[in-house]
């Protein structure tokens, strides 16, 4: 039987690993019948974890037993990876053009046409970039493996995701439940009963829109690793399209992978914080040389030429200032108006903490526990620091609610506006002095840097006084 392009592809498919996306070396073959290489599987399979589940159908296994090498396997592998290279040796040159009768020797980068050497004397593609076939699907080849290779180190990344979002690092329905039994000091009613059923549905959607993710990257690998065993010829015809398809779904990843904050709105929550309420004033020493702050003390604006950072560092925003009150009992509650600033952090800032042991060991803790709001393109990300919160919005936040409880040693942050909790931080060792910290920026490039404003005691913030404004 003639070994066909159809079958060289099926049993590619079949030598394959779905962890790599590459040939086989040293296959294994697992209990539930899937084959990896025993590398990716050692890689996959983590030491310290409880239980170990195939890579491709999620079964669970208790033990971690990496098989043997499945000798079988990889001599179907060799064989395999040799036919595929005979068939292109074979069908190398054979293509011809319709029109001279001779061999495509020729690609035009314009057109992403093969030609021949007298199609390259037409006046057609005289302006033209011409390469030799050879040099272009090299070039080619070598673009298509810098993408696979990526896409690999993704869906590394989205595995990884959706392992979160079945055991979510937040547990949003407990988060918001304690909001609504401090609020009201009584069991669920009735009427909040959805509220946990609108949480778990929305992490089933978000699960489901990661795993569809991950899908349209395995099939992106599968079509790039084809279209790299194609001829010359064949592959110059098609590797601009799919680089063109693949860049369009890297586009859109961080939409992709990073989930929507959703906001549920507390009846009563912001009245009640505002009886906690606290008269905050900035500390223009504390100003860092890119912070400029207001003669009444009430707000910070970043400087115009403030550099912004590829990377922020891990101990603190990039530019601050700090508030002159401190706090080391009771409750507090100040609002701040961030209307105008597209990015910002916000938090507090302790100099000591308690330390801690865990399974025997101690635990450093931070100082610093912030929220910072990043725009990426038309996007608003909101972030913790510490803590695993990293969700979009679609729109800016006007106005954030800041809540400290120094003797429970919890931080809170509100969306005013919505009368929805952000983020909450538990358990918090206070041991010394709290301060609040804020930070107006980093400003976007090109834009014209607005304040971060502190305010009043008896002022309110309602959908009718914002859509106005």
């Amino acid at each position: 039987m003639a070994v066909t392009g159809e079958v060289v592809k099926e049993l590619q498919n079949e030598i394959t690993c779905s962890i790599c996306r590459s040939y086989f070396c040293e296959p294994v073959t697992i209990r539930c019948g899937h084959n990896f290489c025993q590398a990716c599987l050692s890689s996959s399979w983590r030491v310290e974890a409880l239980a170990f589940s195939c890579p491709e159908c999620r079964r669970v296994f208790h033990h971690r037993e990496i098989p043997i090498v499945n000798r079988r396997l990889a001599e179907l592998t060799e064989l395999g990876k040799e036919l595929s290279s005979r068939l292109m040796q074979s069908t190398e040159g054979q293509s011809q053009c319709v029109t001279h009768e001779k061999p495509f020797k020729l690609f035009c980068e314009e057109d992403q046409k093969a030609l021949c050497v007298t199609c390259c004397e037409t006046p057609e593609h005289g302006a033209h970039k011409i390469f030799p076939v050879r040099e272009a699907a090299y070039k080619y080849k070598r673009e298509l493996q810098r993408i696979r290779s990526l896409l690999g180190n993704y869906l590394e990344e989205d595995e990884q995701l959706l392992a979160q979002e079945e055991k979510p690092a937040v547990d949003w329905s407990s988060l918001f439940s304690n909001e609504y039994y401090k609020i009201y000091n009584l069991r669920w009613r009735a009427k909040n009963l959805d509220l946990p059923e609108r949480i778990r549905q929305e992490q089933e959607a978000n699960q489901d829109r990661l795993s569809q993710h991950m899908q349209t990257l395995q099939d992106l690998m599968l079509e790039l690793q084809a279209l790299a065993q194609q001829p010359n010829v064949d592959l110059l015809q098609d590797a601009k399209h799919l680089l063109r398809r693949t860049e369009a779904v890297l586009s859109q990843r961080a939409k992709a992978v990073t989930p929507e904050l959703r906001e549920y709105p507390i009846p009563g929550l912001i009245e009640i914080l505002n009886r906690f309420r606290v008269e905050l004033t900035m500390d223009p020493t504390s100003a860092d040389s890119w912070v400029s702050v207001s003669g009444d003390l009430k707000s910070a604006k970043a400087e115009e030429e403030w550099q912004v950072e590829t990377k922020p560092p891990e101990d603190f925003p990039l530019s601050y200032v700090f508030a002159e009150q401190a706090f080391s009992s009771g409750s507090q509650y100040w609002e701040v108006d961030v209307t105008q600033l597209p990015q910002w952090v916000l938090g507090i800032y302790t100099a000591y903490l308690k330390s801690r042991r865990r399974r025997g060991k101690k635990v450093s803790c931070t100082s610093l526990f912030l929220l910072q709001c990043v725009k990426k393109e038309e996007d608003y990300y909101l972030q913790t620091y510490p803590g695993p919160l990293n969700h979009r919005m679609k729109s800016p936040l006007p106005r954030v609610g800041v809540y400290l409880n120094y003797c429970h040693g919890t931080l809170g942050f509100y969306n005013v506006l919505q009368r929805s909790l952000i983020y909450k931080f538990y358990s918090i060792p206070f041991t010394a002095p709290v301060k609040p910290i804020f930070s107006p920026g980093p400003p976007l490039p090109g834009t014209k840097p607005g304040p971060m404003t502190l305010c009043p005691v008896d002022s309110h913030l309602c959908a009718c006084c914002y859509s106005s404004q």
